[in-house]
């Protein structure tokens, strides 16, 4: 027997007791561990040791700083982000051919944990660490999860489709940018006040157009396809809310692979 508050319980009433009582869940269905922001400080601790590793691949070069964007504050490109950043097609150095034409699929998983020197790493993890613990507390873990890297494929693969075969992307703000506009769908389908994260966006779109080397069609593809993963993710109807949620999911992946097909046949034709 154990003893209780009132009286005592013996040990196969307590276990039934516990089984018989639902986990705590999010507005949306996601679990409370959310709470804790345990995806977002992993993929935090991921960008930082991609980093570090980048560095160390461009042995006396500028990873860190001393590039070409923002008055030399950015870090230019490392063998890292040759192999892992987002190409369609082109000739390298050494006369080979590489991109996603030519097979690397994974450049448009590889890309969004790149980038191109510390301070195009910190601007885009301050964004992860304000935007990703306020979205996995009422997503929970797997749906944040879910959102992020979707997100994140989706301006790759915007980014593979829209811009030049040659050009090299790479950045962890594709996912952001769908954050953002996360962000604004929860909010207003939580009946929040959404006027806090509006100026915060038009900020963020005006910086895209106006600072050269940004990869526009990329920022603009997470926005599209975070704003469209949020909407599933927030107006699931309840009653087969994890079935709509999946299928939702898997609809736009679909959707994002087979525009990276049909960019891969242009480049191949």
């Amino acid at each position: 027997m154990r003893e209780a508050s009132v009286g005592f319980q013996c040990p196969e009433c307590v276990a039934e007791g516990r089984r018989s009582v639902r986990p705590a869940r999010t507005a949306f269905g996601g679990g409370a561990a959310g709470r804790h922001g345990y995806v977002t400080k992993t993929l935090i601790a991921i960008n930082l040791l991609v980093m570090l590793a980048s560095i160390a691949s461009d042995r006396g070069g500028d990873a860190a700083a001393g590039g070409t964007g923002f008055g030399g504050l950015l870090g230019g490109g490392t063998p890292l982000t040759e192999w892992g950043a987002v190409l369609g097609r082109a000739v390298f150095l050494d006369g080979t051919i590489g991109g996603i034409a030519e097979g690397q699929w994974y450049r448009l998983v590889t890309a969004m944990f790149l980038h191109y020197g510390v301070l195009h790493l910190l601007l885009n993890m301050w964004a992860l660490w304000v935007l990703g613990r306020s979205l996995e507390a009422v997503l929970g873990p797997l749906r944040f999860a879910a959102l992020y890297l979707i997100a994140g494929f989706g301006g790759n693969v915007a980014a593979y489709v829209f811009s030049a075969p040659n050009q090299m992307t790479a950045g962890a703000s594709t996912a952001i940018f769908g954050l953002f506009a996360a962000t604004f769908v929860i909010m207003r389908r939580l009946g929040r006040d959404t006027s806090a994260i509006l100026p915060i966006l038009v900020i963020n779109l005006i910086f895209t157009f106006a600072v050269p080397q940004i990869s526009i069609a990329g920022h603009l593809g997470g926005l599209v396809f975070g704003a469209l993963m949020a909407l599933v993710l927030a107006y699931a109807p309840r009653a087969h809310r994890t079935l709509v949620q999946a299928s939702g999911s898997a609809l736009i992946m679909v959707a994002l692979l087979g525009l990276a097909l049909i960019r891969t046949a242009a480049l191949l034709a």
